[in-house]
């Protein structure tokens, strides 16, 4: 396939729900996909439903035939793949490398460094389904890029012309950045699990649709507000309420099992009234209210609550 002026032949080593992805945006804005790599059969799959015509190549056959390599592998799968092309000479000078991990930056393309090569990093601030629905979610998506400063407007106009927004990142933050994201999205949806499977032990037939109204509108204010949306018993330093939850989530993990549940309550809890306390949502005298209270010690409610 000829490649138009400016467009580059693109090569993708993991053919997982974030490389398929990526590699069918790039497609779209033009670029010559050469190669992916794929072992698993869902891997196989979304390779053929996303990126038809593309063939399954071996990594160093993908790393040869092209001037931009995506690596969309795991995290802890990155560096092993990176020195062990590195080991058989594949790298090659002025090649674009580019991963799709959080956590590094391009420290961890050091080989392709070595090489003469140009190392990036862009991280897709968003969770992935290994669908089309995917390409559309990419317009509102923020990457995480990082590069050499000189490398930057490269890693810039990838993101760009994906239909993202690029914010850089510096090389030192790259674990606090996926850390942050991370603790909201992952933690996040164990939560939601949580609160499902109370309702669903009570007998609440469809837990999803009874949350959804009261998720997305917390969700939302939290954004367009941060913690000044904070509502609630913490917030309001309502200690016998939360005294009463403790008790009533104690004795679910002693008829359930599920400890899991009473543990995140009680470290949420904690963690929100201090961040209340601190911005002076929460009273002092509150503060130690819903400590007492979160301890199970037999405190009456925090009086000057708000």
């Amino acid at each position: 396939m000829a490649i138009k002026p400016g467009r580059l032949g693109i090569g993708i080593i993991g053919a997982g729900k974030v490389g398929a992805v990526l590699g069918a945006a790039l497609r779209g804005a033009g670029h010559a996909i050469v190669g992916v790599a794929a072992v698993s059969e869902a891997s196989l799959e979304r390779a053929e439903l996303l990126l038809p015509g593309v063939p399954v190549l071996e990594a160093a056959d993908i790393v040869e035939r092209s001037e931009l390599v995506l690596l969309a592998v795991p995290d802890d799968v990155l560096p092993h793949l990176v020195t062990g092309l590195a080991a058989t000479g594949a790298w090659q000078a002025g090649q674009l490398v580019a991963h799709t991990s959080g956590r590094f930056g391009t420290g961890v393309l050091g080989p392709v460094k070595e090489a003469g090569g140009i190392a990036l990093a862009l991280h897709p601030a968003m969770t992935f389904t290994g669908m089309s629905l995917d390409l559309s979610r990419l317009v509102d998506c923020t990457f995480g890029i990082s590069a050499d400063p000189a490398m930057l407007p490269i890693a810039q106009a990838l993101v760009v012309e994906m239909g993202a927004e690029p914010v850089v990142i510096a090389e030192a933050d790259r674990v606090l950045y996926h850390a942050a994201l991370a603790h909201a999205a992952n933690h996040m949806v164990t939560l939601v699990a949580q609160s499902a499977q109370i309702l669903g032990d009570i007998g609440v037939e469809a837990p999803q649709h009874l949350m959804g109204p009261l998720l997305r509108a917390a969700l939302e204010n939290a954004l367009a507000s941060g913690e000044s949306a904070l509502t609630g018993p913490v917030a309001r330093g309502d200690s016998g309420t939360v005294a009463a939850h403790t008790a009533a989530l104690q004795e679910h993990a002693l008829d359930t099992g599920a400890n899991d549940i009473r543990d995140a309550y009680l470290a949420m809890a904690e963690a929100t009234a201090a961040r209340a306390a601190k911005r002076r949502l929460l009273s002092a005298e509150a503060f130690l209210g819903v400590q007492a209270a979160l301890r199970g010690d037999d405190a009456g409610p925090a009086t000057g609550a708000g």
